[in-house]
């Protein structure tokens, strides 16, 4: 059986404050998978599935799902990436690394932005049926090619859709800083892994542009906007009281359709003008979060 934790922090979360003295955090996140996809033209058994609708052709190249994928680097990355330098706010690019080998421009204009490049394993492939070897391989071989391709290993690891019971203890092993394969608090907390503290950074689903897709919660981008901005707003209140965090999910090629990109624009500028906010890679507020608020 695997042991849970029911209670976390409880009523008493860490008495702790953040590098701006405040005691909330947030971090976007921009996921980018296109290129490592299913996707039967590029030798897989099948294709993805998902797109702005949900189709699976079986047995033959998917070209429709496929062109999707494709507007993400050719337009949708430049677009999103334009926001965020006018918003002057930092991102972490959780990225799969074939879809990195595939867009090469992406880890060079990423390096020059100065962003955070966390792995999101090699393929856009769930790792809870791999065995403890295929997984291992998996997760060598996006973490060697991230730091090929920018010079710089990765410090954080986020597995697509769950992970495996292994998927923890390998990336502790492998020397990550922090994993993100939780969604079931607003702090980051430790877990011991291989007889030492790890650390965790939750994640969320909710205050995630997956949901114009997933379950079409998101129709307007306006949508995306005022369901996050409340978030952020309620915890900005929270933390008043508790330290918070937020993190914000993105994908290229969702946020990035001209359509929801007011969306994007009004939750960026309700971020940047909010006072005693700190807006963080995720690997700095890992490392932040380790000297505060060390292990037992």
């Amino acid at each position: 059986m695997i042991e849970r934790d029911f209670r976390g922090y409880g009523t008493t979360p860490p008495d702790m404050r953040w590098p701006n003295g405040g005691r909330f955090a947030v971090s976007f996140v921009l996921n980018i998978e296109e290129g490592a996809e299913l996707n039967i033209g590029d030798g897989d058994d099948r294709n993805e599935a998902r797109h702005e609708v949900r189709q699976e052709v079986v047995g033959v190249p998917d070209l429709c799902t496929a062109s999707h994928y494709e507007y993400s680097t050719r337009v949708a990355y430049w677009r999103v990436m334009q926001e965020f330098e006018r918003a002057g706010l930092p991102v972490t690019f959780n990225v799969c690394t074939r879809a990195l080998e595939r867009s090469p421009w992406i880890a060079e204009d990423g390096v020059r932005r100065g962003v955070e490049f966390m792995c999101h394993s090699y393929r856009w492939e769930s790792h809870y049926a791999m065995t403890p070897d295929e997984e291992l391989v998996a997760i060598r071989k996006g973490a060697e090619g991230i730091h090929r391709l920018t010079g710089e290993r990765p410090l954080g690891w986020h597995t697509r859709s769950s992970a495996s019971v292994n998927t923890r203890r390998l990336v502790a092993q492998e020397g990550f800083l922090y994993d993100n394969d939780a969604y079931n608090d607003d702090l980051p907390y430790y877990v011991p892994v291989n007889g030492k503290p790890h650390l965790v950074l939750p994640y969320c689903f909710d205050t995630n542009d997956m949901r114009f897709h997933d379950s079409y919660a998101f129709v307007r981008g306006s949508d995306f906007a005022d369901y996050t901005i409340d978030a952020f707003d309620w915890l900005a209140a929270e933390s008043v009281h508790a330290p918070k965090m937020l993190s914000i999910g993105l994908h290229i090629r969702i946020i990035g359709r001209a359509g929801r990109m007011a969306g994007l624009r009004a939750l960026l500028d309700h971020v940047k003008n909010a006072p005693g906010v700190w807006c963080a890679q995720r690997r700095d507020i890992a490392r932040h979060w380790l000297e505060a608020v060390p292990p037992e």
